[in-house]
């Protein structure tokens, strides 16, 4: 028998779901790089199929409120692209800034998405001042920032002294567990579904978005490193450092394309600042001519942006093959070495491209095989993950780990992190019914 699939559009009927207690993934947008939603089932691989749930949640009810203190509050199916458009009537901006505008944002909230912002602002969870979920007996939950996380475990202590090294990624190959909120974020729905989030926004200064070309990174990155290092101390005024490498202009179509067979690295730069930045960043740079730098129209950054990855997924789609690719971040010291590991990918033979958040040394290497390659191009993703581990990186610094990516992570979760998982699951998803498989669930047995 298949799974059971439900859809829900009211709290009540998804609360009265929870009482069940039965086991369930549950999904909004479907938006996420590491859930094959074509091959779900598969991946899944529960026993009792007819015991399984696979839980759309984008039919709840959404709303929207900006509070006196303007911080946001989000409620249900609620996309990023909405809330935007919402807090830009308002004079407001969003802190975070998800490549898919039209994933939502309570579904990010589980994943940690961090977006392109996180060069300017910081990362998504240390925006959330509060947040609402449901708990395993449908109970809906308050967790405000502002309070310590609190659970009943020896490995509590041991397990946050580990994440102090990973405090400046985006995220840790585990979440952070220190703050009460942090309970439902990076957590990916495994200890409960979250309804609401209350997020800081930021006022919506004019912002000018610039693209400078550059030779191919295979080739030569040293004009990209010199970016790379002119632009850490702006982070007040430059809010992102992308990149997409000329491979990934290929996907375009031809009047989209900037460059000719060149990389291109966006800056959003807020307007009044860029006077201060053209002076002291751009007018510095010994490796990049001034007539490779360039405005680009708003609406074209984002367009461009996007474009290029969700080409590249459908390009991955019609070939029949899961996406291979990484969501990599090193300290700023190990950069280098992770360009040249990628380097070292660029030359075996299978079709590839290299995007992502520039200026957080934390790229996507993305593999184009055929379904003769894949399996070879996952072996060389075993290699990147043992020199990420050595480098003490952060494997998996955005996109979380759902199903395609716990094969990886295992070597990054020792006793104290794999114990506090146990205690956390046993107090907070007693019949292991919130989404299983994950990472956290693995250890429910």
């Amino acid at each position: 028998m298949a799974y059971q699939y439900k859809t829900f559009y009211s709290y009540d009927d998804l609360k009265g779901h929870l009482l069940t207690h039965k086991p369930g993934f549950y999904h909004a947008s479907k938006t996420s790089t590491v859930i094959p939603y074509d091959k779900i089932e598969s991946f899944l691989n529960w026993g009792h199929r007819d015991d399984f749930y696979i839980c759309d949640l984008s039919g709840l009810p959404g709303h929207m409120e900006l509070l006196s203190n303007s911080n946001l509050v989000v409620r249900g199916a609620v996309s990023w692209e909405e809330a935007r458009k919402f807090l830009i009537s308002k004079g407001r901006t969003l802190k975070t800034s998800p490549t898919e505008q039209l994933a939502l944002i309570t579904a990010g909230v589980a994943t940690s998405c961090t977006g392109e912002r996180c060069f300017g602002f910081g990362t998504l969870r240390s925006q959330i001042a509060r947040l609402k979920y449901l708990n395993f007996n449908g109970e809906e939950k308050n967790l405000f920032r502002d309070d310590s996380f609190q659970i009943n475990s020896s490995h509590l202590n041991p397990y946050q002294a580990g994440f102090q090294h990973y405090r400046l990624f985006k995220n840790a190959p585990y979440p952070r567990f220190e703050n009460a909120t942090d309970l439902m974020i990076g957590t990916e729905g495994q200890l409960g579904i979250v309804t609401e989030a209350e997020l800081e926004t930021a006022d919506n200064e004019d912002v000018t978005y610039l693209f400078i070309l550059l030779p191919r990174w295979e080739e030569n990155y040293e004009p990209h490193m010199e970016i790379f290092g002119a632009v850490q101390a702006h982070r007040q005024s430059i809010l992102s450092c992308e990149f997409l490498d000329a491979n990934c202009m290929n996907y375009l179509k031809p009047e989209e394309r900037l460059g000719t067979n060149q990389d291109v690295i966006f800056l959003e730069v807020k307007s009044s600042a860029f006077d201060n930045i053209y002076r002291r960043v751009l007018c510095r740079l010994s490796l990049t001519s001034q007539d490779d730098v360039f405005k680009i129209p708003e609406n074209k950054f984002h367009h461009v942006r996007a474009a290029a990855p969700q080409a590249i997924f459908e390009e991955n789609s019609k070939m029949g093959v899961v996406k291979v690719g990484t969501d990599a971040q090193v300290t700023a010291d190990k950069f280098s070495d992770l360009l040249n590991c990628y380097r070292e990918y660029s030359r075996t033979g299978v079709r590839y491209c290299l995007f992502g958040h520039f200026g957080d040394a934390h790229l996507h290497f993305n593999y184009m095989p055929s379904k003769e390659e894949a399996a070879r191009c996952e072996d060389e993703l075993e290699r990147l993950y043992d020199k990420v581990y050595a480098w003490r990186g952060s494997p998996f610094a955005e996109h979380g780990i759902g199903l395609l990516k716990q094969k990886y992570i295992r070597r990054f979760h020792g006793l104290n992190q794999l114990g506090l998982f146990h205690d956390i699951k046993k107090e907070h998803d007693p019949y292991n019914q919130f989404f299983p498989q994950g990472f956290m669930g693995q250890v429910i047995k």
